[in-house]
């Protein structure tokens, strides 16, 4: 081959590198500072149910807490979403209605639920008839937990998203201890998807609707031992995304 295609090759190899480089930096920098993570990882994009595991920074690395668990997913399984990564195409991409719980890194926010008040290190608010997530892509409100007796935007009455189940569908437990994954927060990009959560499941695996779902003896001690001083993260990635992506991510290794 002549030296000068050589060099072309490897210059063009070299300017890729960098090109990446400050991408694959930026993204890890996003949660460099979270100090404990939740990692689901399913067996692939269709799957509805997987497995849930804690882990908290011990230096620079990741040291598991507790015993994993199993969990359910969306009913059509996982697709990227809105969060601290990236925004990818590698795969099935999360959209409003889909089915799909949404894949990626995300904060962590605000824990709920049915009592007024309730043992975690995250912030808490005790939700109320009145109380309602905003899953109608054209409100201003879009994406968003709000009291429809004193919020008043256009389309909150089209919300099909109480968040006092029990109170609107037959004594529904799903909602009675939770959390908010912070899918499409920035922005709240219309149709990518809205009211995503952490919260028990109505049965052993039943899938969501986008949701991430378990038993009440996984959420309990979840709750109790998530910090909202840590600056903690939610992972969701099938298992061929996360071996792929978890040097770059820096994220933790599963040794079980």
């Amino acid at each position: 081959m002549p030296i000068r295609r050589i060099a072309a090759l490897l210059l063009t190899t070299m300017l890729a590198a960098c090109a990446h480089a400050p991408q694959t930096a930026a993204t890890s920098r996003a949660w460099s500072d979270a100090g404990q993570l939740v990692l689901v990882t399913t067996a692939d994009w269709d799957a509805t149910t997987g497995t849930l595991r804690r882990f908290e920074r011990d230096g620079d690395d990741w040291r598991e807490v507790g015993e994993a668990a199993p969990i359910s997913v969306g009913r059509t399984g996982t697709a990227w979403g809105i969060g601290l990564n990236a925004a990818r195409s590698d795969g099935p991409v999360k959209r409003e209605g889909d089915g799909k719980a949404p894949a990626g890194v995300f904060a962590i926010g605000t824990a709920f639920g049915y009592a007024t008040d309730a043992t975690t290190g995250l912030d808490y608010k005790g939700m109320g008839f009145n109380d309602w997530c905003i899953d109608v892509p054209e409100s201003p409100m879009y994406n968003r937990i709000v009291d429809r007796s004193v919020a008043k935007a256009p389309g909150l009455d089209k919300s099909s998203e109480p968040m006092r189940l029990d109170l609107h569908a037959k004594g529904d437990q799903r909602y009675r201890q939770g959390f908010v994954i912070q899918h499409n927060v920035d922005g709240a990009t219309p149709r990518g998807g809205s009211c995503i959560f952490a919260h028990l499941w109505g049965s052993p695996g039943q899938a969501t609707a986008g949701c991430t779902a378990m038993a009440p003896e996984t959420m309990q001690p979840l709750l109790a031992w998530l910090d909202r001083s840590r600056k903690p993260v939610f992972v969701l990635l099938p298992k061929a995304q996360y071996a792929a992506l978890k040097h770059e991510w820096n994220l933790p290794e599963i040794v079980r």
